[in-house]
């Protein structure tokens, strides 16, 4: 019976297998490479390689034949200027018509054997000859014609002549003849209207007729290289008779002229418009605009300059109507709506001066406030800068495209449109010329109005409504308390739907008219601040309940302290109670679970207003200073060391204890009495007593080094005394007493160091 092994055996036989091919194939490659290695040392050393060719042979045939047909055309040429009067009437136009008409039959054999290169070059040949003879004819037999008129009709008939040639059934192939005749249509009506006397209107005219006439080709014709000719012709020409009917448009001075100009922008615009039904990248929103200026420019002849603007704007909006044909291919209806928004957005730009007009100007009033309300609102607009000439109809324009967009279902418009609405109504008391306390109303209408919806655009529309009204207000005292104070209450008002602005707003209303009240009064600055800090102890109770806007909230009630700080700065009395009050302000809201760390802001405050007192009763002493920063240090650290047992003494009290002790210890060096050496050492050997007690290094080191320094002070005089009493030999004789004691017991000292380091090392 056959023996079938086991999984584990044939796994065996497998292995062994795998092994005998990979030393086989390991001797096999070595043997390869030993073959390789003797080949490569035997072959003879390879000679230079051939230069590469620079140019590739039909490139060398093409320059060629180039060339060649460049140089015949000039010989051409030569022979008609130069030569010509050699010969008789019947000889010189026997030799030209031989040679042309040999030229032009010259690529039908050439094209039957297959060289279409060359025969691209003699009909290119053939060609420039016929231009030759044209000139030939003009100068022979039509020399009283006139030059231009010949000049276009030619031009026409080379373009016909051409174009037949480049059809016929054997010349087909030819690539040439096509596009050169699509270059010679580009000419006749280009002469012709110079030689009729046609005028500019003329002129643009033919450029667009003629690009029209490129953009049929362009469009129709299916070779590549007459599309190209007809697009550049197109592009070309059109740019020319859009910018000479633009520039006729814009220079003409009444209805029949303006009318004429308004032709040539739609005849422009038709053919725009017929190139975007089949690629609408630029034509459809070019056509789009060029409509705008042919419907525009017949109005803004018969009405005022002002209505130039408003006028095209309603022709850019009424394109939106053929937005919404359905009939209409999708690209011509893309481009029109963006041709409508680039209306809009020019008019926009036109009214923008007028806007920072109105917004800017009224910040003249910040140098002279309350120096008398002016005649009207437009006198406090313009108190230093000129109004914008021509600008009467740019509400209207803001307006028309308020609505647009409102009215528009595309992402950001409703957005744009309560900018521009309320840019409308910032504008329109000053254009108006309103009195001055209606200019104000309307501002805070405009206040009112944006602090409704609860939008981040809106309220910055509010903010920025706030500041216009509040510059306008500076002119006379009384607008200004009563503007401020609608602005603080619209704000706190708006604050209640939790908004992020509004009550950061009011709050820095509020300091405004804190201020404005302590000026109104006369009151001197350090009064003025004790009334402005009513803001930050605002600030302090709306924050638990501002939600996400505590932070902005809390913020502008630490600024209104900043400015309470920076108004008693004047008087030390003054400031010292303020820099107190804002230190319990900050004291209750580090009560807050989330607000700990403003506690240190706190410290610091109550800090500042014990110097800043101690200073005012010109207190010297720096005990009086340093005391009121170690008491709470101290105190800050003992409950740090119960919350936290494993804290090191020298953090919790070394920073407090070193704030009065290093001082203290300065001052008493250089005091000359004996009472602040006396303190110093009772207070620091209490400290020493106290570490040494509760095995505390910070108090036990820090007060044994004062009481030591302290001690050397007081005896200082006494072993100035003894030094002075004493031979010069008996220094250097004392320190050799002491180096041999101290030679003499180091073992003892080293083993007593390392007692107290291990005594020191239990303590904390």
């Amino acid at each position: 019976m056959t023996h079938i092994p086991s999984p584990a055996e044939e796994l065996r036989f497998l292995d062994a297998e795998l092994r005998q091919l990979d030393a086989r194939r390991s001797q096999l490659l070595a043997r390869r490479g030993w073959l390789v290695a003797t080949l490569e040392a035997a072959r003879p050393a390879p000679a230079f390689a051939p230069p590469r060719p620079e140019a590739s042979p039909p490139r060398v045939q093409n320059v060629l034949l180039l060339l060649g047909g460049t140089l015949l055309t000039i010989a051409a040429m030569a022979f008609t200027l130069v030569g010509w009067g050699h010969l008789g009437t019947a000889g010189r136009s026997a030799v030209l018509g031989a040679i042309t008409v040999a030229a032009l039959a010259a690529p039908l054999p050439l094209l039957a054997r297959g060289l279409r290169s060359t025969a691209e070059a003699v009909a290119g040949l053939g060609l420039a000859l016929t231009v030759l003879d044209a000139y030939a004819l003009h100068e022979v037999a039509l020399g009283e014609v006139d030059g231009l008129g010949y000049t276009a009709v030619a031009a026409a008939v080379l373009a016909v002549l051409w174009t037949a040639y480049g059809l016929l059934p054997r010349t087909a192939q030819l690539r040439l003849p096509l596009p050169a005749a699509l270059a010679a249509a580009q000419l006749p009506l280009l002469w012709w209207v110079p030689a009729a006397d046609g005028g500019p209107y003329g002129l643009a005219a033919a450029l667009l007729v003629t690009a029209g006439f490129d953009t049929a080709v362009a469009l129709r014709v299916p070779a590549r290289s007459v599309r190209i000719v007809a697009a550049v012709g197109a592009y070309g020409l059109g740019a020319g008779g859009v910018l000479t009917a633009g520039g006729l448009s814009w220079t003409a001075t009444g209805p029949s002229a303006a009318a004429r100009a308004a032709a040539l922008l739609l005849l422009a615009a038709l053919i725009a418009l017929t190139a975007a039904r089949r690629t609408a990248a630029v034509a459809a929103p070019l056509g789009g605009l060029l409509l705008v200026a042919a419907l525009g420019g017949v109005p803004r002849v018969v009405l005022p300059e002002v209505w130039t603007v408003p006028v095209h704007l309603a022709c850019g909006v009424a394109l939106l109507a053929a937005v919404r044909v359905q009939r209409l291919p999708e690209p011509v209806r893309r481009g029109l709506g963006q041709a409508s928004a680039a209306v809009q957005a020019l008019a926009v730009l036109w009214a923008a001066p007028l806007v920072a007009v109105t917004l800017l100007g009224p910040l003249a009033w910040i140098d002279r406030p309350w120096s008398g309300a002016p005649s009207d609102i437009r006198a406090a607009v313009t108190a230093q800068v000129p109004w914008p000439a021509q600008s009467e109809t740019a509400p209207l324009v803001l307006a028309a495209v308020a609505a647009v967009l409102a009215l528009s279902a595309r992402p950001g418009a409703r957005t744009a449109a309560l900018v521009l609405g309320g840019a409308t109504a910032l504008v329109l008391p000053p254009v108006l010329q309103l009195p001055y306390e209606a200019g104000l109303l309307a501002a805070l209408t405009v206040v009112a109005l944006a602090l409704v919806p609860a939008a981040p655009t809106a309220a910055c529309l509010a903010v920025a409504a706030s500041l216009h009204a509040a510059s306008l207000a500076l002119a006379a005292q009384s607008a200004t308390l009563t503007v401020l104070t609608a602005l603080t209450l619209l704000f706190a008002a708006a604050s209640r739907r939790r908004t992020l602005v509004a009550a950061p707003a009011a709050l820095a209303w509020a300091t405004a008219l804190a201020c404005a009240i302590g000026a109104a009064a006369g009151w001197a600055p350090q009064h003025t601040a004790l009334l402005v800090l009513t803001v930050p102890v605002a600030a302090a109770l709306l924050a638990p309940r501002a939600a996400e806007a505590a932070l902005p909230v809390e913020v502008t009630g630490a600024a209104a302290g900043l400015l309470a700080i920076a108004l008693t700065s004047a008087d030390p009395p003054s400031l010292a109670l303020v820099l107190a009050l804002c230190g319990v302000i900050t004291a209750a809201t580090a009560l807050r679970p989330d607000r700990r760390r403003v506690g240190y802001a706190s410290t610091a405050l109550f800090v500042l207003a014990a110097w800043v007192r101690l200073a005012a009763w010109e207190v010297g002493a720096p005990e009086a200073y340093t005391l009121p920063v170690t008491i709470p240090a101290l105190l800050v650290g003992a409950l740090r060391r119960r919350r936290e047992p494993g804290t090191s003494s020298w953090t919790a009290y070394g920073p407090g204890l070193a704030a009065t002790l290093l001082p203290s210890l300065v001052a008493a060096w250089a005091d000359p009495h004996w009472t602040r050496p006396l303190l110093l050492g009772l207070a620091a050997l209490s400290l020493t007593l106290l570490g040494g007690g509760h095995q505390l290094q910070a108090p036990l080191l820090l007060g044994g080094a004062t009481l030591l320094l302290d001690a050397l002070h007081e005896l200082a005089p006494y072993l100035i005394q003894v030094a002075g009493a004493l031979p010069r030999w008996a220094a250097p004789a004392l320190a050799g007493l002491l180096l041999l004691a101290l030679g003499a017991t180091y073992e003892q000292r080293i083993r007593d160091v390392r007692r107290v380091q291990g005594i020191l090392g239990k303590m904390t």
